[in-house]
């Protein structure tokens, strides 16, 4: 294996910036082959940031985003790809409404996964990053997206299935995304004591259940902590800079929690955890 790939699915533009993109520059640097892929994009969601929040940009918001979504890739010198999906949207209310007819988490894991499978089998990933069976938080498509990795993960080497998607290639590991589990929190909250600062992400400390367990792999990136700060703020209409995100100083982030964390799902190499390196047993 002279070139080491690594493939990580989101399901909205800006997730790929929320979610261990202090990793993916990490790895580019050091000469990884990353491919980000972005099941949809993100059509249904809403401006965020207030100071942008008007009924033109509500209008263009699906061609911003993919505008947005360009920038942040600037910054992280990924490789990207759009699975070519729409936003299902958050389904607000009880009982929840139905999903929109053919969104991405409406249609079958099946068909949702033939992208993927010939995305995988194009570029010959080693490893993949997806979210936990929860989605990291419940929006149905970052759990359709836990879906089709792990239908993705499983079809992507059979020699006999969708022949019509490309020559089969068998990824060897595959991550969950554990970002802003437990124990981080916790040592976030203790930071924003120490600056006498509110924690604006109490109330997500106050929902999350112990999830600490379940890392087994922490990479040391917070000298890319910066670059994650730029691709976030490149989706200019999701993240406000002066709001929540950047609450904590990165030079505070960098000392409490140095690490993106992760969690071995599954693996076709021997490996010892805990881990430092998603690539551990491929080298």
């Amino acid at each position: 294996m002279t070139q080491l790939r690594l493939l990580t699915v989101h399901a909205h533009p800006d997730d790929e910036a929320s979610k261990g993109a202090a990793t993916v520059a990490k790895y580019v640097a050091e000469g990884v082959e990353v491919m980000i892929a972005t099941c949809t994009g993100g059509e249904r969601g809403d401006v965020l940031n207030p100071k942008l929040k008007n009924p033109e940009n509500e209008k263009q918001l699906a061609e911003i985003r993919k505008k947005e979504m360009a920038e942040s890739i600037k910054v992280l010198r990924a490789k990207h790809t759009w699975l070519g999906f729409e936003d299902s949207g958050w389904p607000d209310g009880e009982p929840k409404p139905p999903l929109p007819k053919g969104c991405f988490a409406d249609i079958s894991i099946e068909e949702a996964a033939k992208p993927l499978i010939k995305l995988i089998r194009e570029f010959k990933p080693q490893v993949l990053i997806t979210y936990d069976e929860n989605g990291g938080y419940p929006h149905p498509d970052h759990i359709r997206c836990h879906e089709i990795t792990m239908f993705a993960y499983e079809n992507a080497g059979r020699v006999n299935k969708y022949s019509d998607l490309g020559f089969a290639w068998q990824p060897f590991k595959l991550y969950y995304q554990m970002s802003f589990n437990s124990n981080q929190m916790k040592a976030i909250d203790n930071a924003f004591k120490e600056l006498g600062k509110t924690n604006p992400y109490a109330e997500w400390m106050d929902e999350s259940n112990d999830d600490s367990h379940r890392i087994t792999t922490q990479i040391n990136c917070a000298e890319y902590f910066d670059k994650r700060d730029k691709a976030l703020l490149a989706h200019a209409t999701q993240v406000d800079p002066d709001g929540d995100w950047f609450a904590l100083p990165t030079d505070v982030a960098k000392r409490i929690w140095p690490t993106e964390d992760y969690e071995l799902a599954i693996t076709r190499v021997a490996t010892k955890t805990p881990e430092t390196d998603l690539f551990a047993g491929l080298r």
